[in-house]
């Protein structure tokens, strides 16, 4: 059984340069994040490589680290920002892959199709971005942890701290709301 620890008492130690409260911090708080960290992505290996990213970080910056009321949220917060980036940086990499082979697939349209075609996705992906920033941030962030990130929704509920039937309000509203907007700027032009 895991011994109970002051928490904001150990961080404080460690922020002035105490190996020891670092190690009592990392071996406190490495099985809780990496569970929480499950919650967002199954990719073991990528959760492990945060993990391990994030407290390198800890200990390389300890002296700029500021003080905290709850050691677990700060942590959290923190692996939560590394593995979305990461995701990110995924998500980003297979849509370039899509898009190369799908233009490969695609060459034998006219030059025409194609620059018509890349103006609509344009335009489309523009309307879209303006009406994500329209959303409110937890809307903004639940659709991002949903379709971004192929969260479900108990995944989400979990993440953002909120009961299931909230998730599912926000993102149908979102939902709506976008498709309202969508169907004003296609009348407007």
């Amino acid at each position: 059984m895991k011994q109970s620890i002051n928490e904001v008492e150990v961080w404080d130690q460690f922020r002035n340069g105490n190996h020891q409260a670092f190690t009592c911090l990392y071996q406190h708080f490495v099985q809780p994040l990496y569970s929480y960290s499950m919650g967002i992505t199954s990719d073991k290996e990528l959760i492990k490589d945060c993990l391990h990213d994030l407290f390198v970080e800890l200990w390389r910056n300890h002296a700029n680290l500021g003080p905290t009321t709850s050691v677990k949220f700060y942590l959290m917060a923190s692996i939560k920002r590394k593995l979305v980036r990461h995701l990110d940086g995924q998500l980003k990499n297979a849509q370039h892959h899509a898009n190369y082979y799908l233009e490969s697939a695609d060459r034998d349209y006219s030059q025409e199709f194609m620059m018509i075609r890349m103006e609509d996705e344009l335009s489309t992906n523009k309307q879209l971005s303006q009406c994500l920033l329209k959303l409110s941030k937890r809307q903004r962030e639940a659709i991002s942890l949903k379709f971004y990130h192929n969260m479900d929704t108990d995944q989400i509920s979990q993440s953002m701290k909120i009961n299931p039937q909230s998730v599912y309000n926000l993102i149908f509203g979102a939902l709506r709301q976008m498709k309202d907007l969508m169907v004003f700027e296609n009348v407007a032009f």
